[in-house]
């Protein structure tokens, strides 16, 4: 059986809420040449039965065994991955019909093992809120230690140009953030098409909505996880900081 040209990895826990739409919106790409794994996390609403009526030779549904967090159930798809490309989806977030197509076409053109791409604000309905984040050429380590604007749904990696052991998530509060880091250090550089192909949708009640946690959890990324200094983490947390609030405004 022929492999897909893209795996999409999608951590599912108590989705039943936008589960539907976000598997809609990978049915609706242009690019066809997919395979979407979602990785359910033990969820106890009815996650497993929406996802259960997708199910075919292009969409698979994995069950972990017990509850073990974002990181663990994403790792499990990476694993799981047939594809050239591996990209990432949130439950709750929705694609543009084109991100696959653009997003395939710039990383060929660019030769590039990581890429990332802008992305649009939306409400907990899905609905646009009109704000509009605008994504950088291209960042490096140093770069993106200041600046965390790239976005899990929007990541795609080139699995023949970086193993999957680099792109394995730690299993750690921000494992998105601490994972593009991981890879930057170790020498690769992250393309930014700078187009909104995204909807990230910020539902009351999530982590990422509770503003002290994320400051936390950045803080603690780079003191624990990239050992740098009080000074340096200080110096770099300004600049994260000014770019957040500029991202929300």
């Amino acid at each position: 059986m022929k492999s897909p040209k893209v795996s999409i990895v999608v951590p599912v826990y108590n989705g039943e809420r936008y589960i539907r739409e976000t598997i809609q919106s990978v049915k609706r790409q242009t690019e066809e040449d997919w395979e979407l794994l979602l990785v359910d996390d033990v969820s106890t609403d009815k996650s497993l039965e929406v996802i259960e009526e997708y199910v075919n030779d292009q969409i698979h549904l994995i069950r972990l065994p017990e509850n073990s967090g974002a990181a663990a159930a994403r790792n499990r798809g990476i694993k799981e991955a047939k594809g050239k490309y591996l990209a990432f989806l949130d439950a709750d977030d929705i694609w543009d019909e084109e991100k696959l197509t653009k997003q395939l076409l710039f990383m060929e053109e660019k030769d590039c093992a990581f890429s990332y791409t802008g992305y649009e604000f939306a409400d907990s309905e899905g609905v646009s809120v009109e704000k509009i984040v605008r994504v950088p050429r291209k960042l490096n380590y140093g770069q993106a230690l200041k600046n965390t604007t790239i976005f899990t749904s929007t990541v795609m990696f080139d699995l023949e140009k970086i193993s999957k052991d680099m792109v394995e998530m730690p299993l750690v509060p921000s494992e998105d953030t601490a994972t593009w880091w991981k890879v930057l250090r170790s020498g690769y550089e992250a393309h930014g098409l700078n187009e909104a192909l995204t909807l990230y949708r910020r539902s009351k009640g999530t982590l990422s909505s509770n503003k002290k946690t994320a400051i936390w959890r950045i803080w603690n990324l780079y003191r624990r996880e990239e050992k740098l200094s009080i000074p340096y983490s200080a110096f770099c947390f300004c600049f994260y900081a000014v770019h957040a609030v500029l991202r929300r405004i």
